[in-house]
């Protein structure tokens, strides 16, 4: 658990640097055509899959973070070990079998891809675009680890343990009842 965070938090940390080299990438684009009439299409598909690789490899790490839209509207009034539930079916539930679907359903076009040596279909356009399909696998793989992470700690802390309190992929233990202070 500690380590399938750990992995995400790195690789979070580590394709948020693309976001600058997209916005370096796309100044650059926009400067060489409207100040010098130049234009490489390598270039203009590179911050495409710079920012592709952004959200699609950096999911885990905003899985691990709470970042993924939520619909709070009922979970935000649930006590925490409702909560816990909740997290635990949904990810079993909806989660893990949509990414092992989206996984399937995707591998012959990826394997399809490689087994071409596929390049972009624009002339003078980036090559290996195989690599770039490949990043719907890295998506699966980093999202499914962060929701087993996810399991196996709200398991946790529905047997009672308060691990790691206060990040934002924890929850807090409810406050004790007027009953249970007494």
């Amino acid at each position: 658990m500690r380590g399938f965070d750990a992995v995400n938090r790195h690789v979070g940390n580590a394709v948020a640097w693309l976001t600058l080299g997209t916005v370096l990438t796309c100044f650059a684009v926009v400067v060489l055509r409207y100040a010098f009439n130049v234009g490489y299409t390598w270039m203009q598909e590179l911050y495409v899959w710079q920012h592709a690789i952004v959200f699609m490899v950096g999911a885990g790490y905003t899985a691990l973070m709470r970042g993924h839209v939520s619909v709070d509207v009922l979970y935000v009034k649930m006590t925490s070990r409702r909560k816990a539930w909740v997290d635990i079916i949904g990810t079993v539930a909806f989660l893990l079998p949509w990414l092992v679907i989206l996984a399937y359903t995707t591998s012959p076009l990826i394997l399809s891809s490689w087994s071409i040596g596929e390049n972009s279909s624009q002339p003078n356009g980036m090559p290996a675009v195989y690599l770039l399909k490949s990043v719907i696998w890295v998506f699966c793989a980093v999202v499914g680890l962060q929701g087993l992470a996810l399991i196996a700690r709200r398991i946790l802390f529905l047997r009672g343990h308060n691990i790691d309190a206060g990040t934002p992929h924890m929850l807090e233990p409810d406050e004790p009842s007027s009953v249970e202070r007494a």
